[in-house]
């Protein structure tokens, strides 16, 4: 896997997963008993526009505030992320070796780094039209649906995101962003699991958590 690989924005893989996600899903105006009774599409396409309507209204706030920011993205965003099977693809069978503890200790460690180095880019967006739903297709079930979106570049170019959606206890919830065809969870497979069999699963974390770890973007 090539760990520079960059999308045609310039953007690194991880920050244009990120970005997109909360593009699309981060700002939920339903509620927990609407986003289970939703399906993965419709949940995109009823929230792609809030996220995008509320940095209108409050950029200047929340540039000067970046941890205001970054908690606005936590708070709405985590709910729609499985965060801990998304760990545990991440992982790959090292995550048998662990505890549930430490399973959920590394999880809340990438979505640390990942929504603090990545929430200030949401300001470069100001309109919902760069974001685009596309039909579904293939074969989707509550196991595994995919929802393919585009995301509109600053120089007129388009860059793929699809992602993958499974329906849990808490309703429908991402667990992979793809963005042209890239995988984060084997991108990050790639970087964390040598260091995981090299180190082990409690200074990895620590490391992470510290922002010692580059994920993508060495």
């Amino acid at each position: 896997m090539n760990q520079t690989r960059r999308i045609s924005s310039g953007m690194s893989l991880g920050l244009a997963a990120l970005l997109s996600t909360v593009l699309a899903l981060a700002i939920a105006p339903a509620s927990a008993h609407a986003q289970a009774e939703s399906d993965p599409a419709a949940l995109v396409k009823q929230t792609s526009g809030n996220i995008l309507q509320a940095l209108d209204s409050r950029r200047a706030e929340l540039t000067a505030n970046p941890e205001q920011l970054r908690a606005m993205v936590r708070e709405q965003l985590l709910p729609v992320i499985d965060l801990e099977y998304s760990a545990r693809l991440i992982l790959g069978k090292t995550a048998r070796t662990i505890t549930p503890e430490q399973l959920s200790a590394f999880a809340n460690a990438m979505s640390d780094v990942l929504i603090n180095r990545y929430a200030d880019g949401l300001l470069e967006f100001r309109s919902d039209e760069q974001l685009e739903v596309l039909p579904m297709k293939g074969e989707n079930t509550d196991k595994l649906t995919r929802v393919r979106t585009r995301i509109k570049l600053a120089n007129g170019g388009f860059a793929p995101v699809d992602y993958s959606f499974h329906k849990t206890a808490a309703g429908w919830q991402t667990f992979d962003v793809s963005v042209e065809g890239i995988s984060y969870v084997i991108t990050f497979r790639n970087q964390i699991v040598p260091r995981v069999e090299a180190d082990g699963i409690d200074k990895v974390t620590a490391d992470i958590k510290a922002g010692n770890v580059p994920l993508d973007e060495e």
